[in-house]
């Protein structure tokens, strides 16, 4: 069983993300509010659970939460401020969204949250002055692992998944040949074979190495 609170303040909230490592797509972040009669022994880390048991738990957490919220950065922004500042900031962008604010903040990984705010950048939401100060506001911890340690965070896990899983699915039908309906943009070999053949599109993230051979491609 996963833990449901590490502050124990009623009002915490877990936040984490999906599609870090991907070629191709946006980083997407999720932040969960729980209630704190919320139960449920199936829930986990989506990494370990199957795409049917993610389908399944998705609308159980959605009507269940106190607040959710997700967030897309797409491939240009990501271009821009890095694919880490673009993770951060997909989960700051969640717990602005969130209603009633959060009292705390748990957050997978070993990353400060409150980190980089108020990048200047030309993509992408800026945020206002009195955003930058609500975020600072809220004490969090970073958790490594904590998807697979306390209740928020692997909702958050599996909505991240489930919803940018979705949009890969989507845009799949506009450039089939990258098969993202089958790898969601992760380097794996088809796609790679693919970006070799067809060359990158609009949704790769030309900031990173899509090639070991990086010369081969032509734009």
């Amino acid at each position: 069983m996963l833990s449901k609170s590490y502050s124990n303040l009623i009002l915490e909230c877990g936040t984490d993300e999906a599609g870090r490592g991907c070629l191709a797509g946006p980083v997407t972040a999720a932040a969960v509010l729980l209630p704190k009669a919320f139960e449920n022994i199936s829930l986990n880390d989506s990494k370990q659970l199957s795409e049917k048991n993610r389908e399944k738990l998705k609308p159980i957490i959605e009507e269940t939460a106190t607040s959710f919220a997700v967030t897309h950065i797409l491939p240009n922004e990501i271009d821009e401020i890095n694919i880490l500042n673009a993770s951060m900031k997909a989960m700051q962008e969640c717990i602005l969204q969130l209603y009633p604010t959060p009292e705390y903040i748990i957050v997978d990984g070993n990353r400060p949250l409150n980190g980089k705010l108020g990048m200047k950048q030309k993509t992408g939401k800026i945020f206002t002055t009195d955003e930058i100060e609500l975020l600072k506001s809220i004490p969090s911890t970073s958790i490594i692992k904590g998807d697979s340690k306390y209740l928020s965070i692997a909702a958050a896990s599996v909505l991240a998944k489930t919803y940018r899983d979705e949009y890969m699915d989507k845009i799949h039908e506009e450039f089939p040949m990258y098969n993202w309906k089958k790898n969601k943009g992760y380097p794996t070999k088809d796609h790679r074979e693919a970006i070799k053949k067809y060359g990158p599109c609009k949704y790769h993230r030309m900031s990173f190495r899509l090639l070991p051979e990086q010369l081969t491609l032509e734009f």
